[in-house]
């Protein structure tokens, strides 16, 4: 898209309350992100429950933490908020990962539907 567009996207962003961009830089570089959206709700005495998603790293900084530092980082958010759950949806087959999303500590023991548009 272009700068325009995800600079506006980017405040709307910004100003949807329970959402946070997690962002991992190395040198003057955005090395990987990771989305945390926290969700209020009316079940479980009213206990909050958080989404992960737009996990995405740099392909020149794979393999070097980033990804599962601003994981962890949001999963403590969203337990500090006082959620009682952190989902997170992929759509990767690549056992690799999947491996990486288990190493974060994610179990693989519900199913998950989707609808696009």
């Amino acid at each position: 898209m272009d700068r325009a567009h995800a600079e506006e996207r980017f405040q709307a962003i910004l100003a949807q309350p329970g959402m946070t961009i997690f962002v991992g830089v190395a040198g003057q570089a955005a090395a990987a992100s990771v989305t945390l959206v926290i969700v209020p709700n009316l079940t479980r005495n009213g206990a909050s429950y958080a989404l992960i998603e737009n996990v995405v790293t740099a392909a020149r900084f794979r393999q070097r933490g980033y990804g599962r530092a601003l994981i962890q980082c949001a999963i403590e958010a969203a337990f500090k908020a006082g959620c009682y759950k952190v989902m997170l949806l992929t759509g990767s087959k690549d056992p690799a990962t999947l491996r990486f999303y288990e190493n974060c500590g994610f179990t693989q023991d519900k199913t998950g539907y989707q609808i696009r548009r």
